[in-house]
């Protein structure tokens, strides 16, 4: 097996690599930092929590329907051409967000100035969409790059929230917000400038049904979906248990433990080269990803010890990382030639729809039985995830259909 280091050297030794990655990183870090910062800029300033818990969802919610239609329309006139506009309308948003909750404007205009912001475009579907044009005739390169992906997600949630809450608390409410518009701004222009490496429009040449349609992916969708329930349900549960033992500041570093354990798994998982098909080792990593979330289960329950918790998460978050590469490559498979952009968007839509559902099912089990017991969402929302990818059979039956549709890649 080569050393870890190898395979990423060689990935970023490719022309323009570099460049577009240091861009997709700096544009990537606000998606941890924006719901943070909006709910500790709203509450500290209009003093309500339920505002500002109402305003961050309205957001979510826009972003689940409008995500999708600019993917859409990047596949179709290319990532400069409508990822540039886009953004500066999701910045003008958080800047608008700014200047009401500043000038005490009406409640009605936070939701209208955070809606705006739902035009961001999906910088992580944009960079493996670059990879896979680069690595086409390479799977095991384009396995290495999807880890990177993957590993970046888990890194900048895992900063980005910290990020957000220190520069709020320690400067101004409205900085988390001020930063997170700056970095993406910066951030998009850089890695748009990059266009060496953007990968060419490919006009339909037939029919083409939207991704959804595709053969196997309603599954990796509704997979997703539950996926998401788990992450949305350990953060409620986790903050709720933190909270209950009197160490409500710990949350943040307790949960960075869980994307942390992710983002190194992810790492070394994109540095081996797997011998399985994607199809076969699906559902491994996501019946994996189910009997390690058993144990913050375990350590909440019988030991009440958040040290125990958090070394829990920090192992459990081992398989998060593997199981998301696993399926955003057959993703990729799946989605038609040309539409690269929306198949991966779509399922970042439906892990933001299995969050705020894991969420409130996680705030429910926490408040009305307790926090340690809420813990079993996370791993009820993983068992379904395992059922659904099982019983659907047959993601390896689907696939041989999925490949005359996506073609080799």
């Amino acid at each position: 097996m080569p050393r870890p280091t190898s395979a990423y050297r060689r990935l970023f030794a490719l022309p323009g690599a570099r460049a577009f990655t240091a861009g997709n990183l700096l544009a990537r870090l606000p998606m941890g930092m924006f719901s943070v910062s909006a709910v500790v800029m709203i509450a500290g300033e209009r003093d309500s929590y339920a505002l500002a818990g109402a305003v961050v969802a309205t957001g979510l919610a826009a972003t689940a329907l409008v995500a999708p239609w600019i993917a859409r329309l990047i596949d179709r006139h290319g990532q400069a051409r409508v990822a540039l506009p886009a953004t500066l309308v999701a910045v003008l948003g958080g800047l608008s967000l700014i200047l009401c909750v500043r000038a005490g404007a009406p409640d009605w205009t936070l939701f209208a100035a955070y809606a705006a912001t739902a035009t961001t475009p999906n910088i992580g579907g944009m960079s493996r969409a670059r990879w896979a044009h680069l690595l086409n005739d390479d799977p095991a390169a384009l396995h290495t790059a999807n880890s990177f992906e993957q590993a970046a997600d888990e890194l900048c949630f895992m900063l980005g929230p910290v990020l957000a809450a220190f520069l709020s608390g320690t400067l101004f409410p409205e900085a988390g917000t001020l930063t997170g518009v700056l970095l993406l701004a910066t951030g998009m222009a850089l890695f748009t400038a990059q266009r060496s490496t953007e990968p060419p429009v490919r006009p339909p040449t037939g029919p083409s049904h939207p991704p959804y349609r595709a053969p196997g992916m309603p599954t990796l969708l509704a997979v997703c979906l539950a996926m998401g329930a788990v992450f949305g349900a350990l953060e409620v549960v986790t903050l709720a248990h933190a909270d209950a033992l009197g160490h409500s500041t710990a949350a943040g570093p307790v949960l960075a433990l869980q994307a942390a354990g992710s983002c190194a798994a992810g790492l070394l998982y994109g540095a081996a080269r797997p011998t399985r098909s994607p199809e076969r080792r699906y559902p491994w990593c996501i019946a994996a990803m189910t009997a390690l979330l058993a144990l913050p289960l375990l350590a909440a329950t019988l030991t009440g010890s958040l040290l125990l918790l958090a070394a829990a998460l920090l192992v459990s978050g081992m398989a998060t990382a593997p199981t998301m590469i696993t399926n955003m490559t057959l993703v990729q498979r799946r989605t038609p030639e040309g539409r690269l952009n929306e198949g991966m968007t779509l399922a970042v839509t439906g892990l933001l729809g299995g969050i705020a559902l894991g969420s409130a099912v996680g705030g429910w089990a926490a408040e009305h039985m307790s926090p340690a017991v809420g813990y079993g969402v996370p791993v009820c929302a993983a068992a379904v995830a395992l059922l659904i990818a099982v019983t659907a059979g047959a993601l390896g039956r689907q696939g041989v259909a999925g490949a005359s549709v996506s073609g080799a890649r």
